[in-house]
């Protein structure tokens, strides 16, 4: 299959796709950490938007999308909005912030709030056969906001994926996927999740801290790409089902 990889630098997903022998490609704002030359630096909706330029994708899968502020985690800024700029403002919005009172700080939040709900709903719709979003847990603010249809969650940890307890993938983070039909992942680790490490929600604070905590798991992707990947790929003449 032809697979997109929205929303990663790392190349941890690309390169298990490749691996597994697909024709794999990443995308995000940011240039890709190993120089890869399969690796577009784009906004995952304009590869999405214009096939014409970038091609067709049988298999998008969105990993990191930049929704903080569709995560349970962060909803109680909508009544309260934090005393320093979020991570979903952009430089010129966390300039102001120090300078905004609290109705100004939670309209921005809010605002926020309705960019992520877009771009979610966005890839979700993708004019692609095979879709899935990663994501936290979300609000009920979010989930006001987004279509899913027939679309549920299903919910993974890394360790469910690891197989040595000093391995990568030995992690608590409970990970959400939103998928247009693709099946849930099915576990492929040895462990028991007893000596599972908290060091991803534990990361020390810094500028950092976000891209760390979002690094996807090797385990994790290698498993994406054994079970996604062997779905029927699309033959050509199926495709103009998808065409816009």
């Amino acid at each position: 299959m032809r697979v997109l990889i929205g929303c990663e630098c790392s190349g941890t997903v690309r390169d298990a796709f490749l691996a597994a022998g697909h024709d794999a490609y990443s995308c995000d704002l940011k240039p890709d950490e190993k120089g890869s030359n399969r690796h577009f630096v784009a906004d995952i909706r304009d590869v999405l938007r214009h096939p014409e330029i970038y091609g067709r994708f049988d298999l998008v899968i969105i990993c990191h999308p930049p929704c903080t502020r569709l995560c349970n985690s962060g909803v109680r800024w909508y009544t309260e909005p934090p005393q320093n700029p979020p991570s979903s403002c952009t430089e010129a919005e966390a300039e102001q912030w120090p300078f905004l009172d609290r109705e100004q700080r939670l309209a921005m939040l809010w605002e926020h709030l309705d960019q992520g709900a877009a771009l979610f709903q966005e890839c979700l719709d993708a004019d692609v056969p095979y879709v899935a979003i990663e994501n936290p847990v979300m609000h009920r603010y979010a989930k006001e906001r987004i279509n899913f249809g027939d679309v549920k969650p299903f919910y993974v940890q890394p360790w469910q994926f690891a197989t040595t307890e000093g391995g990568p993938d030995n992690e608590k983070k409970r990970t959400g996927f939103w998928c247009r039909n693709l099946p849930k992942l099915t576990p492929t680790g040895t462990l028991d999740g007893s000596t599972a490490r908290d060091s991803v929600h534990k990361a020390s604070p810094g500028e950092d801290r976000g891209a760390e905590r979002s690094r996807f798991f090797p385990g994790m992707a290698a498993a994406m790409a054994d079970q996604w990947g062997s779905l029927p790929a699309p033959q050509p003449q199926q495709l103009d089902l998808f065409a816009a």
